[in-house]
């Protein structure tokens, strides 16, 4: 396995990009929605289909190629993190801290809390955590984490993961 740092790049996102990000959702999270019980095919394409917002979307290009995306979409108590897929060529190169520091960068200049929330048992946990989110809430299905601005920023510094 390749374990050289990706060069990456952000493109907002396009209206046409919705289908590949439907199926990359499909493809990440399928092993987690199993495990769970709750995987519906066409569900959890239509789960992000109903909600994309391209204005809120980046899409991630390795090598000039769709390689994830990830939402920042901003609400009454922060900034919510969502949709971050990684296709699985890439995953295991850093490339999911890489982005996750520049978009923290980004909140913490403008001070802001950024929420998300994770499938309970997903390894996305640990790739937060790292990055100074913590725990606020759970229940059978999913975990609620948040990160105030500057959090676990001296711990991050250098981390390669996911």
């Amino acid at each position: 396995m390749d374990t050289r740092p990706l060069e990456w790049v952000l493109r907002s996102a396009e209206p046409a990009d919705v289908g590949a990000i439907a199926e990359l959702r499909a493809v990440v999270m399928r092993p987690d929605l199993e495990r769970l019980g709750r995987y519906d095919e066409h569900k959890v394409r239509q789960r992000l289909r109903d909600g994309f917002s391209e204005q809120h979307t980046s899409v991630i290009v390795v090598g000039g190629s769709f390689a994830g995306s990830v939402t920042v979409r901003p609400a009454r108590d922060g900034q919510w993190l969502e949709h971050f897929y990684l296709s699985p060529a890439v995953q295991g190169r850093g490339l999911g801290s890489a982005v996750l520091r520049a978009l923290l960068e980004r909140t913490d200049a403008d001070r802001e809390v950024v929420r998300l929330n994770v499938l309970q048992g997903s390894a996305a946990q640990r790739l937060y955590e790292r990055h100074g989110f913590t725990v606020e809430a759970q229940d059978p299905v999913d975990v609620f984490m948040v990160r105030p601005p500057g959090a676990g920023t001296a711990a991050t510094a250098g981390t390669a993961d996911v």
